[in-house]
């Protein structure tokens, strides 16, 4: 059974293609060809990548950038479906740096587009999705300026401490990309003081 990354990476390209190269995303400044070049450069050359962080390689970053911008988005759809010969093919590797890349950059294809709706993920997906927020949580909400709890409605995480927290509870999926800064999302609930929720609101959470 292909893993939740395996899974993601692939319905991802297939609702690419299906956009088309100039649908919108939620990635700002970015059409749905520009997240693939993103990927791309991201998987396949991760040194000019590097070049988002390290201002040097910044030309390097924007030539490799330019190469794959030059080619159809069925083709970078193509080449992304299949990691062969990345570290990305081997499962463990994928699954612990993929999962929620895949996952979350579908539904910033996804939601961006008018009359989107929440997927049911499997329950496995949902398992893992809430390891990761504990993993990555503290980091995605260190700007949010409150103490905050998220509850799945069996377990709870307490991403920053604090007395009277906010607390955030629906299905995880929703709940780790409120973390990532989307705010398309449905299905989530607020509970503590009304000042706190807004500030929390407002934040600019994700890394």
């Amino acid at each position: 059974m292909a893993s939740f990354a395996r899974s993601e990476r692939i319905a991802l390209c297939d609702t690419a293609v299906s956009l088309g190269p100039t649908a919108p995303t939620l990635c700002e400044g970015w059409q749905v060809k520009d997240l693939l070049v993103h990927l791309l450069v991201r998987e396949r050359r991760p040194w000019a990548a590097a070049g988002n962080l390290w201002t040097p390689l910044a030309p390097v970053l924007r030539k490799a950038e330019a190469a794959y911008a030059a080619q159809p988005l069925e083709a970078l759809a193509d080449r992304l479906r299949d990691p062969k010969g990345t570290p990305f093919a081997l499962g463990p590797i994928d699954k612990a740096v993929n999962t929620v890349e895949f996952f979350v950059h579908h539904e910033d294809l996804r939601r961006a587009q008018p009359g989107w709706a929440p997927r049911t993920l499997p329950a496995a997906a949902e398992r893992e999705l809430w390891r990761t927020l504990k993993l990555l949580g503290k980091g995605l909400v260190r700007s949010a300026g409150t103490p905050l709890v998220v509850s799945n409605g069996t377990d709870t995480a307490t991403l920053r401490a604090g007395e009277e927290p906010v607390t955030i509870t629906g299905p995880v999926s929703e709940l780790l990309l409120f973390c990532f800064g989307r705010h398309e999302v449905q299905g989530l609930s607020f509970d503590g003081p009304a000042e706190r929720i807004t500030l929390l609101e407002n934040a600019s959470l994700g890394f």
